[in-house]
């Protein structure tokens, strides 16, 4: 998995593209795609449609009325910890589903339920009785569920014929009846696939962070395992089954055979992407074990930090983009890839957009995965540590820019007051430093972007309308040393923002820290968070501002423009309207896509840490729902609310 490890409170808190042209030509024409993508108006999946695009045709609520907007209902799953008595902390990251008349969630605790869209009152609910504690990571979360119904009517009306499909911390695949809450016997075995109980190959505990995908009778999963402790984590294999049956139909595993005794992960733990016009399914994948160090895999693994692409009924690999060669710094594909249709050269191209914790977005050809803006290979530098070999180039897109800084020295260490500034550039010069892709060392080496990104989970919307792609991004520097087990001290290295991994097998255990100020703030000048809408036209930034506010140990708040770091992602509407929460500082805002100017927010009563949705129900109203319950990995106020907003009734 790669899943947020760390607790940062910030004082509160394909080898040059690996492209190969596929063998079918694509089903419809990008025209025919577009319409599709323009169209769409339901949320019956995680990202809008299984393209992943967050965007929604309503326009209802638009850029004139958004500032009537009201709470409409709100729903409270009754799930909050901090991670105390014996209950690992929540973490409020759910994205519902609005599919068959109803709202399908899951909750931090793993419930599934039914909620009436119209009031939010629960219609049913099912417990698998998820363990509290114990969890990967010690956190209790869930990001959504999967819907899909029978395509005959009289299939549809009978006793499962319409499902939720949920994949969640315990390694379990489940198929519950979406009209009566009740797993479906026939699905597996009495409605459930124990997943970590396949052959996975390799060590470690199996989870999933994200909802599966769902094409035609097929259900696709990915994996989340542990990070940065083995050497032979479990492979990152993603599995195919009938959504009926529970058979399963295929296997897919992006680590080489010759290679899979010896490494593992590079796994798809963030959610997944169909392209249900030719049948195949994206996947954004990871680093290969361990994480930040590749002592063990030296060989190329074409297939780790890659956009790959598979057939969805045979599981045939049909071509694969790597981002980041032999990844030494956790810069795993964390989002979502966006398969929008964009003007390319005139002429419309169905394309692959896909944001890195690196800060880069790489747009690719979606029938042949070449680049559609140059990406040149960046020489960079070399590891010092003893058997490990560093590739010696990196990919850059030219365009788009980088979404987040990536150069750091100590002269720029930043800071509130002249103590604070002096404090953090001391930081900054005790670390091997020579920009981004500086290897983890003994030393210690500066890693900026962090490894909590550039962009994370919440993924990039896109709008067909304008052809912006919007992205928030964080912007922060962290530290990650490698030290000689031997020298390992846990008094004196295990202390408080200080993150430590076994690595075991290795002569070493890693340090790793986002690097503050003694007042709490980033050490890295601002903003330290930002909203960026790119013109997929051009490959230029349309505009930029800085997003979120944080408030640091002293009790202060950060102004607007220092921006801050976020979780969640956005969604775009044809009112012309972006949607996000994922700020730390318990808003929930509206931007204009066209400019960027903030036109509403909203108080939550915990962080919205989730990315929100839209639809409109049978009432006749659109509604807009965000969960706002909090980070407890970050410490963050918590809550356990799922909100929706409308507009006023018209009596």
């Amino acid at each position: 998995m790669r899943r947020l490890a760390i607790a940062l409170t910030l004082g509160v808190l394909a080898i040059a593209g690996c492209g190969r042209a596929p063998d079918q030509p694509p089903a419809q024409s990008g025209a025919a795609i577009a319409a599709v993508e323009r169209d769409a108006t339901g949320w019956p999946s995680y990202g809008g449609q299984s393209s992943g695009t967050k965007y929604s045709a309503l326009d209802q609520i638009n850029r004139a009325n958004v500032g009537s907007l009201q709470v409409a209902w709100t729903y409270h799953t009754g799930e909050i910890s901090s991670g105390t008595n014996d209950t690992d902390a929540t973490v409020s990251e759910l994205t519902p589903v609005y599919a068959n008349g109803h709202l399908y969630i899951c909750t931090p605790f793993g419930r599934v339920a039914s909620l009436d869209p119209a009031s939010g009152r629960q219609v049913w609910s099912f417990d698998p009785k998820k363990p509290r504690s114990g969890n990967m990571y010690a956190e209790n979360y869930c990001r959504g569920v999967a819907y899909w119904e029978a395509p005959a009517p009289q299939a549809r009306a009978a006793e499962c014929g319409k499902r939720v499909l949920l994949a969640g911390q315990t390694g379990m695949l489940l198929a519950i009846d979406a009209d009566r809450g009740r797993l479906c016997p026939g699905f597996g075995q009495g409605g459930r696939i124990n997943l970590a109980a396949l052959d996975y190959k390799g060590e470690g505990p199996l989870a999933n962070t994200s909802p599966p995908a769902i094409y035609r009778n097929v259900v696709i999963v990915g994996a989340s395992v542990t990070d940065n402790k083995f050497r032979n984590s479990l492979d990152g294999i993603v599995r195919a089954f009938d959504v009926v049956t529970g058979r399963e139909l295929w296997s897919w595993n992006p680590i080489p055979p010759e290679l899979s005794d010896r490494t593992g992960a590079a796994n798809t733990w963030a959610p997944i992407s169909i392209d249900a016009q030719r049948g195949w399914v994206f996947l954004p994948t990871g680093s290969a074990s361990w994480d930040t160090l590749g002592i063990n895999r030296i060989n190329a693994i074409p297939d780790a930090n890659a956009v790959v692409v598979l057939d969805t009924q045979t599981g045939r690999r049909v071509w694969s983009y790597q981002t980041i060669h032999h990844d030494l710094w956790d810069y795993d594909l964390p989002a979502m890839p966006t398969l929008a249709t964009i003007e390319h050269d005139g002429r419309p191209v169905d394309a692959v957009i896909q944001g890195t914790k690196t800060g880069n977005v790489f747009v690719l050809d979606r029938q042949t995965g070449k680049p559609l803006f140059p990406v040149r290979e960046m020489p960079v530098p070399k590891s010092d540590m003893p058997g490990e070999l560093a590739s010696p180039t990196q990919p850059m897109p030219v365009l788009p820019r980088p979404v987040t800084s990536q150069t750091l020295t100590a002269d720029q260490a930043w800071g509130a007051i002249g103590f604070d500034t002096w404090r953090c550039k001391a930081k900054l010069a005790a670390f091997r430093n020579e920009g981004i892709f500086t290897p983890p060392s003994i030393k210690g080496s500066l890693l900026h972007p962090s490894f909590l990104g550039g962009t994370n989970w919440g993924g990039i919307a896109y709008d067909p309308n304008t052809g912006l792609a919007v992205v928030n991004s964080s912007n922060l520097v962290s530290s990650v040393i490698l030290k000689p087990r031997a020298e390992y001290d846990e008094k004196r290295d295990k202390r408080p923002g200080v993150s430590v991994y076994e690595m075991r097998g290795s002569p070493y255990v890693m340090l790793r820290e986002v690097l503050l100020s003694p007042l709490g703030a980033p050490c890295n000048p601002p903003p330290w968070g930002q909203l960026t809408a790119i013109d997929m036209k051009t490959g230029q930034a349309r505009w930029q501002i800085p997003f979120g506010r944080i408030r640091f140990s002293s009790g202060l708040s950060s102004p607007a423009s220092w921006g801050a770091p976020n979780q969640g992602g956005p969604i775009v509407t044809r009112g012309g309207l972006i949607f996000i929460g994922a700020s730390l500082d318990s808003r929930f805002r509206a931007y204009d896509i066209q400019t960027g100017r903030e036109v509403w927010s909203a108080r939550v009563p915990a962080p919205a840490t989730a990315t929100p949705m839209t639809f409109r129900h049978t009432d006749g109203r659109q509604y807009v729902v965000v969960a706002a319950g909090g980070h407890g990995g970050f410490g963050t106020p918590l809550g356990d609310a799922l909100i929706a907003y409308a507009l006023p009734r018209k009596d």
